[in-house]
């Protein structure tokens, strides 16, 4: 496990201690993952008697931020965090070209996340099948779509910007709110206005609104008790096939895991068990302690 005094993710210089970057100017780095999960030529897994079992198909690759170790996400300009939403759409493009059936960019943040490597960086999987969350979620959004010829998660997003119950920030394109049956916290969900199954569907204004509302929402989570927030980001898209999904709407989630400025949020019984979550704090609460916030 590397200390803080060592960073893989920084820039090579000495030729006998090599990372996994060259010297060199960039503004965003992606790479493969030394170690991953899943590989676009797995072996065959052993048989196991009464097991079902797969090939581990797919691809792990790293996105770093930026080149400087002590930045975190939101501290970097919008234009910045908007390349590198571009960034994570040209990665899905080229993951869906070969093959890959589901594209999931998500950031662990925070040694209370198993972060080890503690210059900003996030992942991004791509999965040679769609994951179970993911098919109970298209499940439900293309059941409200032909019950309702509507968008849900659009629906969602435009009903809290005209409530403002539970609204972080808005910008022309995008709106962050908490929903109203958040899980953790302060959790916080980024939605485009209009319906768009993910980062490649995004024109350039959204995409710039949305980087704003993620240094807005971020740099609240972080300021809101004066102490880094620990989080889970996904970025939330349709499967990576030919059909369109037009029941899908790209969302990111930000899950984050301190409940006060003392304790964190721990899954427990009634959340791992039952699938049921506990709530420390209401969700109109929550989003008006982080509208309260004062951000840069």
């Amino acid at each position: 496990m590397p200390g803080r005094d060592s960073n893989p993710l920084a820039q090579s210089e000495d030729p006998n201690r090599p990372t996994e970057l060259p010297v060199g100017d960039y503004d965003v780095a992606v790479f493969e993952n030394r170690f991953p999960s899943l590989v676009l030529h797995p072996e065959e897994p052993d048989c196991v008697e009464g097991v079902m079992s797969k090939p581990a198909l797919g691809r792990c690759e790293v996105i770093v931020f930026s080149s400087d170790p002590e930045k975190s996400l939101w501290m970097l300009p919008v234009d910045h965090i908007a390349l590198v939403l571009e960034v994570l759409a040209d990665r899905t493009v080229e993951m869906a070209a070969s093959g890959i059936s589901y594209v999931l960019p998500f950031e662990n943040r925070g040694t209370e996340m198993g972060v080890t490597l503690h210059h900003p960086h996030a992942q991004i999987y791509g999965y040679g099948f769609v994951p179970a969350e993911m098919r109970r979620a298209g499940a439900a959004l293309s059941l409200h779509k032909e019950k309702c010829a509507e968008d849900l998660v659009v629906r969602l997003a435009q009903d809290e910007r005209a409530t403002r119950k539970r609204l972080v920030a808005e910008a022309d394109h995008a709106v962050a709110f908490v929903p109203p049956f958040a899980r953790f916290p302060y959790e916080t969900w980024l939605v485009p206005l209009r319906p768009g199954a993910d980062l490649i569907n995004l024109t350039g204004p959204e995409r710039t609104d949305l980087a704003w509302l993620l240094k807005e929402a971020l740099q609240r989570l972080d300021r809101l008790w004066g102490v880094p927030m620990p989080y889970l980001m996904t970025v939330n898209q349709a499967p990576s096939d030919a059909t369109g999904h037009p029941e899908w709407t790209l969302r990111i989630e930000i899950w984050p895991t301190r409940r006060s400025r003392e304790k964190l949020k721990f899954l427990a019984g009634t959340e791992l068990a039952a699938g049921v979550f506990a709530s420390d704090v209401l969700p109109e609460t929550a989003a008006a302690q982080l509208r309260a916030v004062r951000c840069e």
